[in-house]
């Protein structure tokens, strides 16, 4: 991977801009927001997929496949993390001497002193910004804004709204997320992830205080998170802190939230200010429930209507990759998942169990990363040992890392403690079949990564087909 230069200067003016895998979620996002802000967007891709297409649509020139010939006259090429430093259009751009622009940095670049609103969290970030954009969108803010997924409602991820507020989801798994100029900073929790980049519990907490500390006019966060509440005592110490509002389940929190009724679409009661209001989600899982409470805290904090707040952020319908259905075969539903850490695949799976039913829960496992594989297959076993009632674990899905001797999916399957509970199968079609042999009417299949897991999705359902 190519790791960025976030003290580099960024440029005063941009022309042209070449995205190097542009078709992900997060670069689609930002390429959208350049081209409607007038510029010549290219970019390149090693697949097509529904991005790359709708960028096409948008004016983009994509290119399936990389080569030095794909920068054209572009004035800046921008990366993700993901880039390895053998790419033909990252060497091309360094020859050339253009500004080479880690995704976060163009997006400041973008972002560019409007009123800006930062989620950051080991978990949670997408489903709370999805929320408070819908939200805004309904109280006729018209934010400006870049998510992690696709919004399902709006059917973007991204957009140049008219209004002065731009609300974006803040990656902390490089650092990156401390780029940002914020008014608003919204910490969902501080659940300790890529130590492999912080060294340390204790880094990785420091990193959200530095991230807190500079918000210009709020901090929201999670008053039931042990990280989080770490941060928030860190952050008290510090001068001329931001007004922390603080959400929770915890008795204490400013934006309380209790009555928690989590069969089916998720209902509770929000107390603010000594105001109850009552709120029923479109979407499942006690953790969303706390994702509207972190959502709903920074809306009223700005100022908004508590009841109009809640009002908008009940039409949000969830996120592509967020517990998200993509066929019923023979009375089985297949979802999928973004989930790659202990927390939030407990999170997911656990939303899946209140909408079962009597049905059982199947999980598709795909291990992300080999150094988290290898630091918590322990914890992934436990997980689903507990909340799945069966497991299918394939092979760990690198992503930015080069392999690792001895770390594969088996580190997961091994640790559990029923092995009747659980198939390591590495080979894709032989665990789609699997899934679609033990599945009966009324079960859930569920495949959970952030990986590309979701690819078997189609086998799995042609499996239950057949």
């Amino acid at each position: 991977m190519i790791y960025p230069d976030f003290f580099q200067a960024l440029p005063g003016e941009l022309g042209p801009v070449h995205f190097v895998g542009i078709g992900g979620s997060g670069m689609s996002g930002i390429a959208r927001l350049f081209l409607a802000a007038g510029h010549t967007v290219t970019g390149s891709d090693r697949s097509e997929n529904h991005n790359t297409e709708a960028l096409r649509e948008l004016g983009a020139t994509v290119h399936i496949g990389h080569a030095a010939s794909n920068l054209g006259d572009a004035d800046a090429l921008v990366f993700t993390g993901a880039l390895w430093p053998d790419n033909p259009e990252y060497l091309l751009a360094v020859e050339r001497g253009i500004p080479v622009l880690h995704r976060s940095q163009a997006l400041a670049w973008l972002i560019n002193g409007q009123r800006l609103i930062a989620v950051a969290g080991a978990h949670g970030k997408t489903t709370s910004t999805g929320m408070i954009i819908t939200a805004l969108l309904e109280l006729g803010a018209d934010p400006s804004f870049v998510n992690g997924g696709v919004i399902q409602s709006i059917g973007t991820s991204a957009a140049a709204g008219s209004g002065e507020l731009f609300v974006i989801e803040a990656d902390e798994s490089d650092r990156s997320f401390l780029l940002y100029d914020k008014a608003v900073a919204l910490v969902t929790n501080v659940d300790a992830d890529h130590l492999d980049l912080y060294g340390s519990h204790e880094a990785f907490d420091e990193a959200f205080v530095e991230f807190t500390s500079t918000a210009r006019e709020l901090v929201v966060i999670s008053s039931d998170d042990a990280g989080a509440v770490r941060v928030t005592g860190a952050l008290r110490e510090v001068a001329d802190a931001p007004r922390i509002v603080t959400f929770g389940e915890d008795a204490a929190a400013d934006v309380r939230i209790h009555s928690i009724v989590a069969d089916g679409p998720v209902a509770f009661t929000v107390t603010w200010q000594g105001v109850d209001y009552a709120a029923r989600l479109r979407v499942p899982g006690v953790h969303n429930a706390l994702n509207a409470a972190g959502a709903f805290a920074v809306l009223v904090g700005l100022g908004f209507d508590p009841s109009d707040v809640l009002a908008g952020i009940e039409l949000f319908g969830g996120t592509e990759r967020r517990f998200e259905l993509h066929g019923v075969v023979r009375g089985v539903s297949v979802y999928d998942d973004y989930a790659h850490h202990p927390t939030e695949v407990a999170a997911a799976l656990s939303a899946a169990r209140s909408v079962v039913g009597s049905g059982r829960l199947i999980a598709i496992h795909q291990p992300h990363l080999y150094s988290r594989t290898q630091l918590m297959a322990g914890d992934f076993a436990k997980v689903y040992e507990e909340l799945a009632d069966a497991t299918i674990v394939l092979d760990v899905y690198g992503a930015r890392e080069d392999p690792v001797p001895g770390v594969t999916g088996a580190l997961v399957s091994e640790r559990f403690v029923d092995p009747s509970r659980v198939s390591y199968l590495p080979d894709w079609q032989a665990a789609a079949d699997h899934a679609a042999e033990i599945a009966r009417e009324g079960d859930i299949i569920m495949t959970l990564s952030c990986g590309d897991v979701y690819r078997i999705v189609p086998q799995v359902l042609d499996a239950l087909s057949e």
